[in-house]
């Protein structure tokens, strides 16, 4: 008997640019290859989606549009889940009862009107999204973002502690679970995040340069980016590649500046794969107070790269350290990145990472997670 299933994405997982994105990719083509028929709901954002990509693995495919900001503003629910909440797309799901699987809580606007009469609902969260907006506040220096930030966190709070018990909510780390928790919610789980990357190939021997990467537009990256060509990469006269997504006028005024830096600008994925794959030390600084969420491009460089340097904030509750040197100053981290320039990396590193990965991300034993429960 065929098994179908509603996903409901907060943004278009396809391309699959980003982090959200990616676990999203991945989740849906899991699902596909064990079977289950999907009809896909997307919020669609500058039509930039791949229909027919989406098309190889979904029944149906709809999207539908955000709300206005100024029909968004409440009291009790922030703008990202506001914004999102569409009667069409509730219509849409009630036609049937098959199980419904929310992307974020930003799609859980619409929870209390999906019929639940013999119907399994699971709310995938990215991350602890109070914590996660408060931080994005705290990596701001516009104080109007930095208002709003701090808006949507205070909402976040208030709102997850009205969200029903009877669904499954599924976190990508202990961490968040825990913190879920402590909100209120009873039905909890950790199920990983979903990579796009499943056997661990990393080059041994040596590669040619250093990379920083991520989606430059982010506040929390763009300070990453700004602090180690400021503080780091100044210090060692070895070649630096920043890459990434929508680099703001700072990181590309900085970038000018630094003489042994280079700035690629929203390379393709086969772009930032060859990258990655060329470089003998990704450099991946995050600075983040509070952690939540599991970072992909950390993934990213596990899995495909060498020599991986980060500061603590990154690897905090991913079990990744042993895989990772950790600098937790710029000179400390100045000082590594000039000894592994000089060092081979090795077949017992590729070894140390594959214990560490390949069972704990691996799609096809996680999608059984959430099939035993909507089935």
């Amino acid at each position: 008997m065929s098994r179908y299933l509603h996903i409901v994405c907060l943004d278009t997982p396809c391309p699959a640019d980003c982090g959200d994105a990616i676990d999203m990719m991945n989740r849906i083509k899991a699902f596909h290859k064990k079977g289950v028929k999907i009809h896909l709901h997307y919020f669609r954002f500058n039509e930039k989606c791949n229909s027919q990509e989406l098309n190889k693995y979904c029944e149906t495919v709809q999207s539908y549009e955000r709300k206005d900001a100024l029909d968004c503003l409440s009291l009790n629910t922030p703008y990202f889940v506001n914004c999102r909440c569409n009667d069409t797309l509730v219509e849409n799901i009630n036609k049937d009862s098959h199980p419904v699987l929310l992307e974020g809580l930003h799609t859980t606007g619409i929870i209390n009107h999906i019929k639940q009469e013999h119907r399994k609902i699971c709310v995938r969260m990215h991350n602890e999204a109070s914590v996660h907006y408060r931080e994005m506040a705290r990596c701001t220096l516009n104080p109007a973002k930095k208002t709003f930030y701090l808006a949507e966190s205070l909402l976040t709070k208030k709102y997850t502690s009205t969200l029903p018990d009877e669904c499954l909510y599924a976190c990508v780390s202990d961490e968040d679970r825990d913190s879920f928790a402590n909100l209120g919610l009873s039905n909890v789980q950790t199920i990983p995040i979903f990579p796009s990357w499943q056997t661990v190939d990393s080059p041994e021997g040596m590669g040619s340069l250093c990379l920083f990467h991520g989606n430059l537009a982010n506040p929390d990256t763009e300070k990453a980016a700004l602090w180690l060509l400021s503080n780091v990469f100044n210090l060692v006269r070895i070649p630096f590649i920043i890459a990434g997504k929508n680099p703001p006028k700072s990181i590309q005024k900085a970038a000018g500046l630094c003489q042994n830096t280079c700035l690629v600008s929203n390379p393709s994925e086969r772009e930032m794969e060859d990258l990655v794959q060329k470089a003998h030390i990704n450099i991946l600084p995050g600075f983040n107070k509070n952690v939540t969420g599991v970072r992909i491009k950390l993934l990213h460089a596990l899995y495909k790269g060498r020599h991986c340097v980060t500061t603590p904030a990154m690897v905090e509750g991913t079990g990744l350290k042993d895989a990772c040197h950790i600098g937790t100053t710029a000179n400390a981290i100045a000082s590594i990145i000039s000894q592994l320039y000089y060092l081979p990396f090795e077949e017992e590193e590729v070894k140390l990472r594959k214990r560490l990965l390949e069972d704990t991300y691996n799609n096809d034993k996680n999608i059984g997670q959430f099939i035993d429960y909507l089935w």
